[in-house]
């Protein structure tokens, strides 16, 4: 077996505890690793301004993987290493299914978060991110000011899966393409195709010089399985 050099680790219900904080046991088993040599980073569904304390606190002074893969950035230096933000026609039309069911959507752009209404589950999503969010009337506006980095859609986890597979069939219909996931049981991500964590991860490696069998994955999660299929050792958390 090749020996370690690039470890991802996925942040919620992997890294974090169930109070969204890292256990000092957990710090110092990092700690040791990259002391070791071997490079650490975040990977994670979550924007970067919501990553950032984390990979701050952990001092990891290499680009993170953050909205699902479709940013990678370092939040010291700024540096930019891979961006893919969604399709004009896919952001359209996946606003206008949320409108016409109901359902709650996350609009994410330039590390700001917007919504059209405030709901119960919008406001359960605020406070575990810790990013406040934007109403505004209409999020397809936005549109004209940049693209998004990811849509999110919030909805009754007996109701996600349905939603998932309407979508799929209507992007079909459309001659359009995403990547629809599951990061948890009542988000349903919507990325750009090569806005996944498998692809950023194979993007950080390169820019590291790190190959293939030299990354190690963590995760537990739907979202996590193409950083988990990528890396020469991948690991699923107990709860996966």
């Amino acid at each position: 077996m090749q020996r370690i050099k690039l470890v991802a680790v996925d942040l919620d219900d992997t890294l974090l505890r169930d109070d969204l904080t890292i256990s000092e046991h957990t710090q110092e088993i990092l700690r040791r690793v990259r002391e070791s040599g071997v490079v650490v980073t975040i990977s994670t569904g979550r924007m970067l301004p919501s990553a950032r304390p984390y990979a701050e606190q952990l001092g990891f002074d290499v680009p993170i993987i953050t909205y699902q893969g479709a940013l990678v950035k370092s939040v010291f230096s700024g540096e930019v290493i891979y961006e893919c933000p969604l399709n004009e026609d896919v952001a359209r039309l996946v606003i206008q299914y949320g409108r016409k069911k109901g359902i709650h959507v996350n609009f994410y752009l330039e590390d700001k978060l917007y919504v059209e209404r405030v709901t119960p589950v919008g406001e359960h999503y605020e406070r575990l991110a810790g990013v406040p969010f934007t109403r505004v009337s209409d999020l397809e506006e936005l549109l004209e000011a940049g693209l998004p980095y990811k849509l999110l859609l919030i909805q009754e986890e007996q109701l996600i899966g349905q939603s998932l597979q309407e979508l799929r069939e209507i992007l079909q219909k459309e001659g359009l393409d995403a990547h629809l996931t599951k990061s948890k049981p009542t988000y349903l991500e919507v990325n750009h195709p090569k806005a996944t964590k498998g692809t950023a991860l194979e993007k950080l490696a390169d820019w590291l010089g790190v190959s293939r069998e030299e990354v190690m994955a963590c995760g537990d999660s739907y979202n996590d399985l193409e950083m988990l299929e990528f890396a020469g050792c991948s690991v699923a958390v107990a709860n996966a």
